[in-house]
């Protein structure tokens, strides 16, 4: 007898007058419901042989579990259920993977199963369903456009070619400082000045514009601000597709397609605008390399205006917010450990001598700079699930069968505490990376703050040369204080989850001029 009988011949049984009540038999029926479905997920479980999951709800799985900072609950998770779990976010399986053999597993020996990404929401509406790198299914298209970003577009001469760009923004950014603390007061909210310092060298290195100085003030780079937003929200219809229409109710569909609609009309101006110009090859930037292979044959594959469009949007949406992140979270922990900071100012200011720049020659010897911006990346990787990953087909991982169309994600907050891996993992220690070979694309996966693998940022370079242009032009030119009547320690390093994990509140400080 299945077990669905046994329930009903049960209620059989029962004296009319219980029956016959209709709260009473209601409510007895909905006991067996998710008597019905707890007996079956523990079948499904135990048969499949799944990954471990903590208990779950009928319909949220296991939803309720997460707080505003996923990632957390994610760790608190795993000091329970293992490095490796199966999750039900919603309708969503979802395999979260906290452990660097893990890691090792899935992109040394599974890798192409591993490949590819989820269509959220998001990527449907603005990169049309993947048209662009970061998102696009892993097959023969991506395969070209990587090569042709890590070969061209992000290789290390054209990283070099933007050295100017990253140099005069640093050098702007310095300058506005100056002159704000002067003319309005000693505090400066330097979120603000490393947001538009890092904006500037995009869109500066991307389109030849700068959005902070577009028509409408600062419209298109706050356009551009509420894309990478919108990438980082909640949408109903991403966990339980059949209520996509509450996204309709709230307004996130209909604020999504304005938003879609109005940067990729940006985008077709900017790429009319490329498509008349004519520029020296040594002062190409990113619109114009992309453009190169619109028609070219060689290629392999068809670039549309659509893989266009999308393929520039990446680079805002990849680059603007980690760099701005990674320099934020840098400045607030120098803040936090003052020997630190005066060691690195040191360091800078020595190499630096008494030039009118921070030019990149000097950065290259800048050893220490180096381990801090390491240090502060291993802490608080901007993008701390990494990039979400789905399987192609079903695999067996650690003993486990992972079915396929499961989401993954790697929670990097919880590798870089690992003591197995970090002396004092919760301690800010630059001086760790001394002499240590360990770095962002390592074997060991230890240090994954860009990825691995196929999936890795193709961006590294670009990012990296513009942090620490930007960190040592700070350090070079001002000492740094906490605002009148805060304490040394005042610095809150408490999150806030979106695309990237930036800090909840603005880093607000009072520069002062070392060279007065």
């Amino acid at each position: 007898m299945s077990l669905s009988q046994t329930v009903l011949h049960w209620f059989d049984d029962q004296p009319q007058t219980f029956l016959h009540h209709p709260f009473s038999f209601s409510f007895l029926l909905f006991l067996s419901l998710i008597f019905l479905l707890w007996i079956n997920s523990l079948w499904v479980t135990k048969s499949s042989n799944l990954p471990p999951s903590p208990p779950k709800l009928p319909i949220i799985g296991h939803l309720h579990y997460l707080s505003t900072l996923p990632h957390r609950s994610f760790h608190a998770l795993s000091q329970k259920y293992g490095p490796i779990m199966l999750l039900n976010l919603g309708c969503t399986p979802t395999l979260v993977v906290s452990s660097t053999e893990i890691v090792k597993k899935i992109i040394k020996i599974h890798e192409v199963i591993f490949s590819n990404r989820p269509m959220t929401t998001a990527v449907k509406v603005f990169l049309y369903g993947g048209k662009d790198l970061a998102f696009a299914p892993y097959g023969d298209y991506w395969k070209q456009a990587r090569k042709m970003c890590v070969m061209d577009l992000l290789s290390a001469n054209r990283v070099r070619s933007f050295r100017f760009i990253r140099e005069e923004e640093a050098s702007n950014m310095v300058n506005k400082i100056k002159q704000y603390s002067s003319s309005i007061g000693t505090n400066v909210n330097l979120s603000t000045m490393i947001v538009g310092a890092t904006n500037s060298i995009i869109s500066r290195a991307a389109l030849s514009r700068n959005l902070e100085g577009e028509r409408g003030g600062n419209q298109y780079a706050d356009l551009a601000n509420e894309v990478m937003d919108l990438f980082g929200v909640f949408c109903m219809k991403d966990v339980f597709p059949s209520l996509g229409w509450v996204d309709v109710l709230t307004g996130l569909d209909a604020r999504m397609k304005r938003c879609s609609k109005e940067i990729h009309e940006f985008l077709d101006e900017v790429i009319e605008d490329h498509l008349v110009s004519r520029k020296p090859d040594d002062r190409k930037d990113l619109v114009d390399l992309v453009l190169h292979y619109h028609k070219d044959p060689t290629l392999g594959v068809e670039l549309t205006r659509a893989n266009l469009r999308t393929i520039i949007l990446d680079m805002f949406v990849a680059g603007t917010n980690t760099m701005y992140t990674a320099v934020e979270s840098t400045m607030a922990e120098l803040m936090n450990h003052p020997i630190v900071m005066k060691k690195l100012q040191e360091e800078v200011r020595r190499v630096v001598g008494t030039k009118s720049t921070v030019g990149e020659n000097d950065i290259n010897q800048m050893s220490y700079l180096n381990c801090v911006v390491k240090e502060a990346l291993r802490l608080h990787p901007p993008v701390i699930l990494s990039g979400p990953r789905e399987t192609t087909k079903s695999v067996e991982l650690e003993g486990y069968n992972i079915p396929a169309k499961t989401r993954v994600l790697i929670n990097l907050w919880t590798i870089s505490r690992d003591p197995k891996i970090w002396d004092r993992p919760d301690e800010f220690m630059p001086e760790r990376f001394m002499n240590n070979p360990i770095d962002y694309i390592s074997k060991d996966f230890t240090l994954i703050t860009f990825g691995g693998g196929r999936r890795i940022c193709p961006g590294i370079s670009f990012a990296l040369t513009s942090v620490e242009n930007i960190l040592a032009s700070l350090l070079y030119w001002f000492d740094w204080e906490m605002p009148s009547g805060a304490e040394k320690k005042d610095i809150d390093m408490t999150e806030s989850f979106g695309l990237t994990v930036n800090l909840k509140y603005p880093l607000i400080l009072v520069p002062v001029s070392h060279f007065s």
